[in-house]
């Protein structure tokens, strides 16, 4: 099998990546894109289309990463990647702060200036953003995105595919269901209902849970 990475993305979310991935040796043999997509991505040559993954599968690359931005996307693609028998990889800043004792899945993207603490669990698929900091004890869900410089106190959960807007704060002991949307610069303190989407400081609810 060939060691080289395949990204699945070619946006400015994927170059990011791209670099982390590089930053941490893994080598990014093909980017896949849209038919929109630019030739290359951060020198990384774009193939165009979905269906070039069976191919790279066939020809011995096993190894990928989902650099889409959007949560719902991101989790289905990963679904795609490992039907085709690709194993996801991580794509870890070398200047992100994870405790040892950080449970990690797979998948996930810790950008630079990023901090973990204690014994918290970032599950398959998670972004912990440029400068973001998940404090102990916390759990944040399959697919969610903690944007750049959100402040997640500690033991808050959150649920999987929900995003946390940038610069969002958060106090401990807070439940965010899955898939709501907190928006930029909110502070939470109190629950977020799954699927609602809620703004302001402190956050309030603008949008409830869709039926």
């Amino acid at each position: 099998m060939k060691p080289d990475v395949i990204v699945m993305g070619a946006g400015g979310h994927a170059k990011v990546c791209i670099e982390l991935l590089r930053a941490s040796g893994s080598n990014v043999a093909f980017a896949i894109g849209g038919d929109d997509s630019p030739e290359t991505c951060v020198g990384v040559k774009v193939l165009k289309g979905d269906h070039h993954l069976a191919q790279l599968a066939a020809e011995g690359y096993s190894r990928a990463f989902i650099a889409i931005g959007s949560n719902a996307l991101r989790s289905k693609l990963a679904d795609f990647a490992i039907q085709q028998g690709f194993s996801l990889v991580n794509a870890i800043s070398p200047v992100a702060n994870i405790s040892p004792s950080v449970t990690l899945g797979v998948g996930i993207a810790v950008m630079a200036g990023a901090t973990i603490n204690a014994d918290s669990r970032i599950d398959d698929l998670a972004i912990i953003n440029t400068g973001a900091t998940v404090d102990h004890d916390c759990r944040v869900g399959r697919a969610a995105h903690v944007a750049p410089q959100c402040g997640v106190a500690g033991s808050v959960l959150i649920g999987e595919r929900s995003f946390l807007g940038i610069g969002t704060k958060v106090i401990p002991n807070i439940e965010i269901g899955a898939e709501a949307i907190v928006g930029a610069g909110s502070v939470v303190i109190r629950p977020v209902q799954a699927g609602s989407k809620v703004l302001g400081t402190p956050a309030r609810l603008v949008s409830p849970r869709k039926v």
